[in-house]
């Protein structure tokens, strides 16, 4: 539910004050936005989308609640996004449908979200600004430098803002690869300037705060999947991963290259972004070697790679269509090895275990990250996040990005490395940590929480509509349709029932006339009863008396519907 809140947060003009506002991405995955602010200076770091919950019944995406930028559009200096994954990005989109800022980002990063709003109509020109890492960009007041980091997705970077209060570090989302695919590594030596000069407040992702020592580097991977090009030889090998993960795909290429093999790639953020990093110089392709998937009849199994979009099992992405065979080109068989590079994020376990169940059922063998190293991740384990802490010297320490017990264990760390529990805090979506010269507090709140994207509609689905899809999903709809004439009080059609969900009706017909039974003494009983009918009081009797009636004889709670026409 959305806070309540003002439009602005309370002092939001006292001078001296630095205003911390995390709109998203706290005790969630996904969803990151956060709002810093100093007198009527303000910018927004982030702006990315999350996925519904199980009990989101129909719900397509969740995005921000974004009134509290509405409100004060006219302070807002940029958007500075720190890289292209659709939990950072996915809802600028959304925004530009109500406001305009500028939006800073590295040219992949802004290059994914251009692509983004063809599908999207936008009343304004988005204002792009590329910066490239090591760029420091005016916002008012404040300053906003992009730092080089590691992650899985090329381009990232991490934040140093600087404030009349003091530095603030976000610090995206990152790892430390030695041996990265392509670029550099994380800059930890101007991490480490920063830290001399002082840091006052550090905001660092916890996604894997849980999980000791480092993360893997990607080449890893590479290694891996040399391995299984080397031993199935024999065999067509599907492999699908994170369409944003550029350098997972550009290693599938070039191995897919050496061993001779055609590649082709199905989903269509695959295709996308394949599109925006060859055209941006992130990938090269060496020629001939990329195939239309209607090519690929001309070439023996053994001879085709298929990337594919799909890993977190979503319903209709191409490997889900090729793991129940509703693919239109691929089929797949014994012939075939899909590799799934890449983990579940939580809450997915399910969706990818049902395709890993569909796929071996149909004699399609398969590899997965616990079986064999066919994925790292981009995010940092303790050390890395225990390195960030190191070199930036924090004053203040605030965890992001992860559900409560990644920001607790990130705040465990930081307790392990000597920092005052005063001085951390485990803020939730829309509370206002202000800092000055005084200290730090969390000090009211501002609106936030979620908006639900249902198709083409955003924000009409709260949460009675959610209440009644459960209750619909749990228990059925009965409805009970009736023509009365009001004025001679008179019934003059039904009553028919119709159920939905609830039992079926031919195998059910004892149940069924025993509903209507009671629908038609309720109806007689109300329109014999005063002089003038009330519709609206005789369909609230049918539904209790219903109600009553269903749960006395199955101790179930349909949703009981009454149609009650007048003519």
């Amino acid at each position: 539910m959305p806070k309540k809140g003002k439009g602005k947060s309370e002092g939001s003009q006292e001078s001296g004050k630095l205003k911390i506002i995390p709109l998203g991405g706290l005790n969630e995955i996904g969803k990151n936005i956060t709002v810093i602010e100093y007198l009527d200076d303000m910018i927004v770091v982030d702006c990315g989308l999350g996925f519904p919950d199980e009990d989101m019944l129909g719900i397509d995406l969740v995005i921000p609640d974004m009134s509290y930028l509405e409100e004060n559009a006219s302070r807002i200096k940029g958007v500075f996004l720190t890289h292209g994954h659709e939990d950072h990005i996915g809802a600028i989109p959304y925004m530009l449908k109500s406001i305009n800022p500028p939006i800073y980002g590295t040219r992949l990063t802004l290059g994914i979200i251009e692509k983004k709003l063809e599908e999207h109509v936008i009343p304004y020109k988005p204002k792009f600004r590329y910066v490239e890492a090591g760029e420091k960009v005016k916002a008012g007041k404040l300053e906003v430098e992009f730092i080089r980091v590691n992650h899985s997705i090329a381009d990232a970077c991490c934040l140093a803002i600087k404030t009349p209060v003091g530095t603030v570090i976000h610090s995206g989302d990152f790892k430390l690869d030695l041996t990265p695919i392509e670029g550099e590594v994380m800059n930890i030596a101007r991490l480490g300037e920063l830290g001399n000069e002082g840091v006052l407040l550090l905001m660092c992702e916890s996604t894997n705060a849980e999980r000791p020592g480092y993360t893997p580097s990607e080449k890893k991977v590479g290694a891996s999947l040399e391995y299984l090009f080397e031993t199935n030889k024999d065999k067509r090998l599907v492999i699908a991963t994170f369409s944003s993960n550029v350098h997972r795909v550009q290693q599938i290429i070039d191995i897919s290259a050496k061993h001779k093999r055609k590649v082709a790639i199905t989903g269509r953020s695959m295709q996308n972004i394949v599109s925006i990093a060859c055209e941006l110089g992130y990938m090269t392709v060496p020629d001939g070697v990329l195939i239309d998937l209607s090519e690929m009849k001309r070439f023996m199994p053994h001879e085709l790679t298929i990337i594919s979009t799909g890993s977190q099992g979503e319903p209709m992405s191409a490997l889900y269509r090729m793991a129940f065979g509703a693919h239109t080109q691929i089929s797949l068989g014994s012939k075939d090895l899909v590799i799934l590079s890449a983990s579940a994020i939580p809450g997915n376990e399910k969706l990818v275990g049902r395709i890993i169940n569909e796929l071996s059922k149909n004699g399609v063998n398969v590899l997965h990250d616990s079986s064999v190293d066919v994925h790292v991740s981009g995010h940092a384990c303790c050390e890395e996040l225990k390195l960030m802490q190191a070199l930036t010297k924090p004053k203040y320490f605030m965890p992001i990005h992860g559900e409560n017990r990644h920001l607790k264990a990130n705040k465990d760390l930081a307790l392990y490395m000597g920092m005052k529990e005063k001085n951390i805090f485990i803020s939730q979506i829309g509370d206002v940590l202000e800092i000055d010269k005084r200290g730090a507090q969390i000090n009211g709140s501002v609106p936030s929480g979620n908006i639900l994207v249902d198709g083409y509609g955003v924000g009409d689905v709260g949460n009675i509509v959610l209440r009644d899809r459960r209750h619909l999903a749990q228990d059925g709809l009965i409805v009970i349709v009736a023509t009365i004439d009001a004025n001679e009080k008179v019934l003059l059609n039904g009553p028919d029932i119709v159920s939905r969900g609830f039992v079926y009706v031919r195998e059910n017909e004892e149940l069924i006339e025993e509903i209507k039974t009671a629908a038609l003494e309720t109806i007689y009983e109300c329109l014999n009863k005063s002089d003038t009918v009330d519709r609206m009081l005789l369909k609230a009797r049918v539904k209790d008396d219903i109600s009553k009636l269903i749960y006395s004889m199955t101790k179930r709670k349909p949703m009981i519907l009454p149609v009650i026409m007048n003519v």
